[in-house]
């Protein structure tokens, strides 16, 4: 029975009871404009009060929590500043005293007559038990509170306690929970429930219903309840989710149309032959299972991802060659014109002697220069094409393309990727990240995507060193690195910022640590009689072009810069990195710097140094980094390092945040849900089922107006 049965759904907070037009503008920060908002605010964390005890079981020492009312209460005054406030809490099995040092609003709150629970750890004082300083919670005097039990914590702003929000979600618990729509019908949460303990997780009985649900969510009588609350909150959460990427799986499949790009086995031998190395086996297969995508006549939407170094560029080189054999054109977008330019290089050498044409597209060329480019593109003359976001505003045409590739996903957003399959033609697509995606971020922002990994790397590279400079290294390791100079070896320098300035840090009297200042260190310092190099983001291309075939060619032993040669930068015989302020990046950023050396026969050397006084084994991001090679375990460690905000933004994924589901906590729970809702759209792709219908609305509403891009990584 409804204690206010005028609320509803959609009631302003305003109108709810002890809200008014002040408060309701206090909870509209927190998002909170109707009563639904209540309903859905689900707590950040929960408070486990200690076990109830009476007054004659409490033992000193061992935390307990009771009932009680209280009987009498005392502010002491002693000097200024300081105060004592004593009160007694009486109940049917007996009375403890509790005290509070200089708080003296305790007086105001915990008046005589008032019910409260504490819970804390007694001592014996005297012939009385004790509680310094204990959790207090205040209860309504005719609440029937059976006893101390698991209390929510919500997210606050300023002008609203916990107090406030715990009152208003049980006034709306009470008042709205039969007026909620089961989106999840009995059979579906038994079926759920079955996924889930296959996949290992306990759980008692099925799974409930939403107003069971977000009642135990609210206010848990217990462990048990509260967990089953949440899986089933996470799991119609991700199984949303999950629908909404299988019936855009099925919609690539069913509706899209693309060149079949079939492959023979001349054609793989003409292709492979044109390496001058053997393929991994690791690059074989997913170089298979993009001969079998690009078989088909419907778009290939491959997402491949390896650590750095694996050779992802073959695997796509092969791609593309695949495409021209079969009379069709493909491109290749990378994020910057130096990673373009090298690929350009790259296919260029590959195909040195074939009757294969190449075409580069950036921003740096004379207008004469890309108007050639584009009009060999429309003509088909132009087979590969390779090229920086300037493709996309190219306003040219392909004239028959059959592929396309981009290089650093992520560093795309997704409509820029649509960008090019534009003009009513459907591409296959293949999608490369030097950035290895955690397994529960490629089922959640690429579940639409298949997935091919290369863990292998190429016979024949060097291992790298990673060191967390100390106190007093500096010295030491330029020698270092001058040895290895003299040795014929050449190195990097890279520092965060191009140039530094007092905006750029919290602390207006911290430097950041700048590639000038470096350079000009560096140059009338300890590497003053070596051909040192400056590369950063600010210089022309022509400008940074020089430089980079100065570095590669070996003019310059030392390159100074910032992250512009995060990606793809492939020099051999650069084996020694020193990597300033390094606080300042990600792990995965440092993980792709740390790539750029040791890509030949010779050992690599890393040494990272911090900024200001902080120290490098102070920093958990770069202990981590320094002590795994592995990207893959890097990109999990990241994950729950900085979470998938951080480590994927908005603007990339494509895909809303997740409400009450934590990716990296509830892999077991996204698997279960990815084979049920493949299994569900199998069977009715449409989700039309009678039953089915407010779960279709429901996976409609979050990502309906993403679905269109979807199949795009």
């Amino acid at each position: 029975m409804k204690d206010h049965p005028s609320i509803e759904l959609a009631t302003p907070v305003q109108y709810l009871p002890a809200v008014g037009p002040t408060r309701a503008e206090r909870l509209a920060k927190l998002g909170l404009k109707t009563a639904r908002d209540l309903l859905f605010l689900f707590p950040r964390d929960y408070e486990y009060p200690a076990p109830a005890a009476d007054v004659d079981q409490l033992r000193e020492g061992v935390p307990a929590s009771l009932m009680g009312t209280i009987t009498d209460a005392e502010l002491v005054s002693r000097t200024p500043g300081k105060s004592l406030f004593a009160a007694i809490v009486e109940n049917d099995t007996g009375a403890v005293r509790i005290v509070f040092f200089n708080q003296p609003f305790r007086a105001e709150q915990l008046t005589l007559d008032r019910r409260v629970l504490i819970s804390g750890t007694p001592k014996l004082n005297g012939l009385r038990m004790e509680f310094s300083h204990p959790k207090v919670t205040i209860l309504d005097q005719q609440e029937d509170f059976p006893g101390p039990r698991i209390l929510p914590i919500y997210p606050l702003t300023e002008g609203v306690k916990q107090s406030d929000l715990r009152r208003l979600t049980r006034l709306v618990c009470d008042s709205l929970d039969s007026e909620l729509v089961e989106v999840m019908p009995a059979s579906l949460r038994q079926t759920g429930a079955d996924a889930l303990r296959d996949q290992g997780i306990d759980l008692v009985g099925d799974l409930p219903g939403i107003e069971e649900a977000l009642r135990m969510l609210h206010y848990p009588s217990g462990i048990d309840s509260l967990s089953s609350a949440r899986t089933r909150l996470v799991f119609q959460e991700l199984l949303v989710m999950q629908l909404a990427l299988a019936m855009r799986r099925r919609r690539v499949t069913t509706e899209m149309r693309s060149p079949p790009l079939p492959s023979t086995a001349m054609i793989d031998a003409r292709i492979t032959n044109r390496f001058p190395f053997e393929l991994t086996e690791d690059q074989r297969r997913a170089i298979d299972e993009i001969r079998a995508d690009m078989a088909r006549q419907f778009p290939m939407n491959r997402l491949l991802q390896g650590d750095v170094g694996s050779g992802k560029t073959v695997v796509a080189i092969y791609a593309m060659l695949l495409a021209v054999a079969n009379r069709h054109q493909a491109v290749l977008m990378a994020p910057t014109e130096v990673l373009a330019r090298q690929h350009y290089d790259t296919l260029t050498r590959i195909l040195a002697g074939s009757r294969v044409h190449v075409g580069l597209l950036c921003g740096s060329l004379g207008a004469a220069q890309r108007r050639a480019v584009i009009e060999g593109t429309e003509s088909g003359e132009i087979e590969l094409l390779v090229g920086t976001q300037a493709l996309l505003h190219a306003g040219g045409k392909f004239k028959c393309l059959g592929l396309c590739v981009i290089d650093e996903q992520h560093k795309f957003g997704v409509s820029q990727r649509d960008a090019l399959r534009s003009g009513g033609i459907d591409p296959h697509y293949l999608v490369m990240s030097a950035t290895p995606i955690p397994r529960s971020i490629a089922m959640t922002l690429f579940g639409d995507v298949e997935l091919s990994t290369l863990r292998q790397l190429p016979p024949g590279r060097g291992k790298v060193n990673t060191y967390l400079a100390q106190d007093g290294w500096k010295l030491r390791w330029w020698e270092f690195v001058r040895e290895r100079l003299n040795e014929g070896r050449q190195a990097y320098v890279v520092a965060p910022k191009v140039f530094a300035s007092p905006s750029d840090t919290e602390d207006e009297n911290e430097d950041v640590t700048s590639v000038e200042s470096v350079f000009e260190e560096l140059c009338n310092g300890p590497l003053s009689d070596y051909r040192v190099g400056l590369l950063h983001g600010r210089m022309g291309a022509d400008e940074k072009r020089s430089v980079m075939e100065s570095f590669a060619s070996g003019r310059l032993q030392v390159l100074v810069t910032t992250t512009v040669i995060e990606v793809g930068i492939d020099v051999p015989n650069a084996t020694v990195m020193t990597i300033q302020g390094a606080q300042r990046f990600g792990l995965a950023q440092l993980h792709q710097l740390r790539g750029r050396v040791a890509r030949g026969a010779h050992a690599g050397h890393v040494c990272v140094f911090t900024d200001g006084e902080s120290q490098p084994e102070e920093n958990e991001r770069l202990k981590t980094f320094a002590e795994c090679e592995d990207g893959f375990a890097l990109a999990e460690a990241d994950f729950r390092l900085r979470g998938p905000g951080d480590l994927l933004g908005r603007s990339q994924s494509g895909l809303p945040p997740m409400r009450i589901a934590e990716l990296d906590r509830d892999f077991d729970i996204l698997v279960a849900a990815r084979e049920i809702a493949q299994a569900m759209v199998d069977e009715d792709p449409g989700l039309n089922a009678d039953e089915l219908v407010e779960l279709k609305r429901q996976v409609l509403r979050r990502y309906g107006e993403r679905l269109e891009l979807g199949d795009v990584a």
